[in-house]
């Protein structure tokens, strides 16, 4: 087996050192070749991995593209919610997909990130679908190595988690407070790696979250992860069924309640 020495993720890696390629630039650039304005962005956005929640905000009218989102590879979605106007990007997949588009939206006026993925059951604590705000995620993937030391976990800011913990019994559907395993290879998902993760007392299995808090850690941003357990890994028969609307009513309830929390007065 090579030594740890030798993997090159680990090598190289000053973490108080400034990066080259900065978002700031790579959003000049595109707005210069798109011919776009330089325009803030909702102060709230939402990552929206599959996809779904996007889809029935378009579909049902809620949702229009914002006109200056300059990123080369998604598009940026705003719709009001109880009178606040969020941000949503779909389709932003595993962990450095999401935290390259974090990078570009705390650099046009984010101020709060919340990312809600599908995820597979570890450890039961229910029937899916339900949802677990994830308090720390299992470093199993790249990006966070470059963000953070070598270390077992990324975590979720204290002051955040001690801001949310009311409004945990508040919603519709459970919603329970835990840790996540993040992979980057989720077909590699092993009986070993799964019972390791269950020992350890890992609810559920996504693709963000790790590198998502090791980006607000060391960026100070405010980033908040949820895992919507929607399934066994398909592992049994009419799996990955989110409830009503792909899940979405369940999904804006949750964001609802988050931004309240957080934000309180400013959001509305």
């Amino acid at each position: 087996m090579m030594p740890l020495s030798h993997v090159p993720l680990l090598n190289h890696k000053v973490y108080d050192a400034p990066s080259i390629f900065t978002p700031v630039n790579l959003l000049r650039e595109a707005r210069r070749q798109k011919g776009l304005a330089e325009a803030s962005i909702p102060q709230v956005c939402i990552l929206d991995p599959d996809g779904d929640l996007a889809q029935y905000l378009v579909d049902t009218g809620q949702a229009h593209r914002h006109p200056h989102w300059a990123c080369y590879h998604t598009r940026l979605y705003a719709f009001t919610l109880d009178g606040v106007e969020y941000g949503i990007l779909p389709q932003a997949v595993g962990a450095s997909f999401a935290v390259l588009v974090a990078e570009e939206l705390f650099a046009c006026g984010c101020e709060l990130l919340i990312s809600i993925t599908s995820a597979g059951q570890i450890l039961a604590l229910g029937q899916p679908p339900y949802f677990v705000l994830i308090e720390k995620a299992l470093r199993d993937e790249g990006t966070s190595y470059h963000y953070l030391p070598p270390s077992d976990y990324s975590h979720l800011q204290p002051t955040l988690l001690s801001a949310l913990e009311p409004m945990l019994s508040l919603a519709s559907r459970p919603i329970f407070r835990g840790t996540t395993w993040t992979t980057d290879a989720p077909f590699r998902e092993t009986e070993t790696a799964i019972d390791a993760a269950r020992a350890a007392g890992i609810l559920g299995v996504e693709m963000e979250a790790s590198a998502l808090y090791a980006f607000a850690q060391t960026l100070r941003r405010n980033v908040v992860c949820f895992a919507h357990i929607t399934n066994q890994m398909g592992s049994i028969e009419g799996d990955f069924e989110k409830g009503e609307a792909q899940g979405s009513l369940d999904a804006l309830e949750v964001i609802q309640l988050t931004t309240q929390a957080l934000l309180g007065e400013k959001a509305e």
